[in-house]
Parts: structure tokens; sequence; C-alpha cells
């Protein structure tokens, strides 16, 4: 019965082991891993819940974060994010913050060869719950996708949610700024704008006592 007893204790320990080296060699894995645009990040601050989010990175290789700004991802490994994101933020809190960063999805591989469906790719970033890429149909308006957005944040600025849209042409950026909170308190849209392929939607942070 004792030998029994050992087998299964040794069989434990063997086991939480193996757990052990799976979970450091997923982290060393993402610590190696430089970030790329495209890519969507998750972001936690111990010391404040309301602060974590995902993160989409944008082509120009950054994101924004609440009191942090602009924040460079791109070529980047998630520990030095964190620690751009730490600096940035520490003047907010008593003593220095706790942040974590770690990569929950990787940018959409480049597809091959297909006959696939019309379809645009729309990006969300900023205040929303679900940012990152959005599949959706031709002829789609503004309003229709943003019902996909996931709902927004406590920290939304709903009367300056943005349109940003760049002229496959000149590669000149057009910004259309959309009143939201008007609209979801009643007030009428008297054109809803149809999205193009490519087009992102910004959601900004709000501004002290906006």
């Amino acid at each position: 019965m004792t030998y029994f007893l050992r087998q299964i204790a040794f069989g434990c320990v063997a086991l939480a082991t193996l757990l052990i080296c799976l979970a450091t060699g997923a982290a060393q894995a993402q610590q190696g891993y430089t970030v790329n645009p495209g890519d969507v990040l998750g972001i936690e601050v111990l010391e404040d819940p309301s602060l974590s989010r995902e993160v989409l990175v944008l082509p120009d290789g950054g994101f924004s974060f609440p009191f942090a700004g602009s924040i460079r991802a791109a070529g980047r490994t998630t520990d030095q994010i964190a620690a751009s994101l730490t600096s940035g933020i520490a003047s907010n809190f008593a003593s220095e913050p706790n942040v974590f960063v770690s990569v929950r999805n990787l940018r959409p591989a480049t597809p091959q060869t297909q006959v696939v469906p019309p379809s645009i790719n729309v990006y969300f970033l900023g205040e929303v719950n679900g940012p990152g890429l959005k599949v959706v149909e031709p002829g789609s308006t503004l309003l229709q996708v943003l019902s996909q957005s996931g709902g927004f944040t406590n920290f939304a600025a709903l009367k300056r949610i943005q349109l940003r849209r760049t002229d496959p042409a000149t590669q000149r950026q057009y910004v259309t700024t959309i009143n939201y909170k008007a609209l979801s308190d009643g007030a009428a849209l008297s054109r809803d704008v149809v999205l193009a392929d490519g087009d992102v939607i910004l959601v900004p942070q709000r501004r002290l006592f906006e």
C-alpha cells in the first residue's frame, strides 16, 4: 500500500513539474516575441483593473493608453512595452504600478489566393471592448459596424468618435467626427456613413470633466 502511495505522490510531483515547465516555456516564448502591427495586446494593471484592456497595434506600430499617451510597440517585446507603460502611468500612483502585457492575438496571416465572398476590413481602436479587425460586408454603415464593437469602455468620449479614412491614391487621411452620444439620445443623422476597406474607427479617451 505504501508503494502505491509513493507512486501516486511521485506522479503528482511529475505532473506539477511538467505544468510549471509548460507555463514557463510559454512565458519565455512571449518574452522573446517582438510585436507587429495588427497584433492585439492584453494589458493588465494590478493596482487599477479599470485600466486593464486589449489594444490593437496600429499600422504605424503604436497604440494609445490612458495617462500614458502613445506607446511604441512594433519591434519590441512585451516586457519592453510593459516598462514603457509603467513609466507612462507611474505619476498617477503612490508607488510604481505592476503592469503586465501579453499577446492575445497575432496579426492575421496573409491569406492565400482563393475565391472568397466580397468583404471589407474595418479596424476598431481606442475605448471599445472589442478592438481589432472586423470583417464586414460591403455597404455596411458606421452605425451598423459600431454595434459590433463590443460596447464602449467607461473612458470613451462618445461625443468625439472618429472615422479615419486614407485615400489610397494620395495617402491623405480624412477624419470625420461623430457625436454618438447625441445619436443615442435621439438625435437624427442626416446621412449614415458607408464604410470603405481599411477604415479605422477610433473612440478616443474622455477628457477630464467631459
